[in-house]
């Protein structure tokens, strides 16, 4: 595994660009910025708030998850997140921004009537639609419920497909688009759904259960981000433990992979190069972005790798 940028205002969302470089935002600087493959930065579009996942979209605009922004905390070497919202917190959104100018769209802030908390992360389907998830936010005892959510790119229609669910955060789709996958932050667990139609999830096997119980970890540890690699693996990035964790389609832990400075925070991985076998992940509690040589392509995303 090899650094390429430190740094970074707590990095998440990366995207592998044609270009090698690796767009990606700064959730403490709330701007969404390129990163080139010799390390030097430069700041995209300033999104304002707190900019978390990010994805491509059919437009070539890069769509933006915007948890509202956080109260940080230094902690030795280590940023994190505090359990309160900021004084000018004003909710969460969706923004698409225009990477040739930086101009900042906000499509969405709402669903029927209920405002976006904390927008987590983002995937596209093949129609160009877009799945992503609504963590919530903490205000120190009290703890929203979590959701997941459908939108079209163009502002024109957004629908709660799965509610409630404690803590979404990464979220992605199997190769075929017949299964969707969400990581759960505080329970450790990665929930999967059958999707019967862009948009439209089958029901969950309990109506204890949000979705359909792929895996849960067994230590102390908590999901962020992930994304699927060619062979159907889950690879999740595992806070707690400072490394990302590789699940198969049959819920079986194939890998496990740390950062080689420990960081509680490791937040995200995708997939970039000429061949896609190169992982890009962030180590946000340091600031830090890594790649290195993965064992076998990652899965093409839509918009993006084809």
């Amino acid at each position: 595994m090899r650094e390429v940028c430190r740094g970074l205002g707590f990095p998440e969302g990366p995207i592998a660009m044609d270009d090698g470089s690796v767009v990606l935002v700064e959730i403490q600087a709330g701007t969404l910025t390129r990163v080139r493959p010799d390390g030097t930065r430069e700041v995209v579009a300033d999104c304002g708030g707190g900019p978390n996942g990010a994805a491509l979209g059919p437009d070539g605009r890069v769509y933006v998850c915007n948890n509202g922004g956080f109260v940080w905390i230094e902690d030795g070497p280590f940023l994190r997140a505090g359990d309160v919202p900021p004084d000018d917190y004003r909710g969460g959104s969706i923004q698409a921004v225009d990477l040739e100018t930086g101009s900042v769209e906000t499509l969405y802030t709402a669903c029927d009537g209920e405002p976006l908390k904390g927008p987590n992360d983002i995937v596209f389907d093949a129609e160009g639609g877009f799945y992503f998830t609504d963590l919530g936010r903490r205000r120190g005892r009290r703890m929203d419920r979590g959701a997941v959510y459908y939108a079209l790119p163009d502002g024109g229609g957004i629908s709660e497909i799965v509610f409630p669910i404690d803590t979404p955060n990464g979220i992605g789709l199997s190769a075929d688009e017949k299964t969707l996958y969400v990581a759960e932050t505080a329970g450790a667990r990665l929930w999967a759904w059958d999707v019967e139609a862009p948009g439209r999830l089958g029901a969950a096997p309990h109506p204890l259960f949000p979705g359909r119980l792929h895996y849960r970890c067994a230590g102390y540890e908590r999901l962020d981000s992930l994304a699927l690699d060619s062979e159907g693996n889950v690879c999740v990035a595992t806070l707690g433990t400072g490394c990302v964790t590789a699940i198969s389609p049959k819920g079986r832990v194939r890998a496990v992979v740390p950062v080689p400075e420990f960081d509680l925070m490791v937040t995200n991985i995708c997939f970039g190069g000429p061949d896609l076998r190169t992982a890009y992940i962030t180590s946000s509690g340091l600031g830090i972005l890594y790649q290195m040589d993965w064992h076998c392509p990652g899965q093409p995303l839509n918009f993006l790798n084809r």
